[in-house]
């Protein structure tokens, strides 16, 4: 329990392979996990172990249904009071969630992470900064057929096929127009230094009112 904190929660949203997840990663490691906490919408997908592994391929993971955000904002909540939560880890090869869980101590900074954090009414209002990482459709399809087929077991038809029957159409949706509800917006993602800078200096700002 972190007693009297005022915490800040920063939303990093933007397409699949947008650098949302980059950037994310570069304000931890600009202040430390003592200070920024991390959670990723990712890992908060519904769990299906009722559903054989043919069926859970088939599931369509890109709309806002897809998620478990009732224990997301409940961990957000917690986190907010102080409290550590235990995030659950997502198994891509599997398309279900694993049965491993990563604790998530509270800090001053909270980060959320996902595509479609902001496409959920009760998630959004808890967060304070809310960003947006735009990069071009071309860029976003290279970037996910490198990670999915080389960090996530697919392959590269599967993921093609994925992107074409779901991801593109949900990004149009429901990514895309979630945006308006971003404060900035950033290209290019963690690449983008001056942003990086700006949200650095902000988050200093937040630390030095704690202290």
């Amino acid at each position: 329990m972190v007693d009297n904190m005022e915490t800040i929660v920063i939303g990093i949203a933007g397409g699949t392979g947008s650098g949302k997840t980059t950037l994310a990663n570069k304000l931890v490691e600009s202040f430390g996990r003592d200070e920024v906490c991390i959670l990723r919408h990712d890992n908060y997908y519904k769990r299906h172990d009722e559903m054989p592994f043919e069926e859970r391929k088939k599931l369509n993971y890109d709309h806002p249904d897809a998620f478990d955000n009732d224990l997301l904002r409940q961990h957000l909540e917690m986190l907010k009071a102080g409290q550590a939560v235990e995030m659950p880890v997502y198994d891509y090869a599997e398309h279900n969630r694993s049965d491993k869980v990563v604790v998530v101590k509270p800090a001053p900074v909270i980060v959320l992470e996902g595509i479609l954090i902001y496409a959920e009414p009760s998630i959004c209002g808890l967060m304070d900064i809310k960003v947006f990482v735009d990069t071009d459709a071309d860029v976003r399809i290279l970037r996910r057929i490198s990670r999915d087929v080389k960090e996530r077991g697919r392959t590269l038809e599967s993921v093609i096929k994925q992107y074409l029957t779901t991801v593109k159409p949900m990004h149009e949706q429901f990514v895309e127009p979630s945006k308006r509800y971003a404060d900035i917006i950033i290209p290019q993602g963690g690449e983008n230094l001056v942003a990086l800078e700006m949200l650095i200096e902000r988050v200093k700002k937040q630390l030095k009112s704690n202290k």
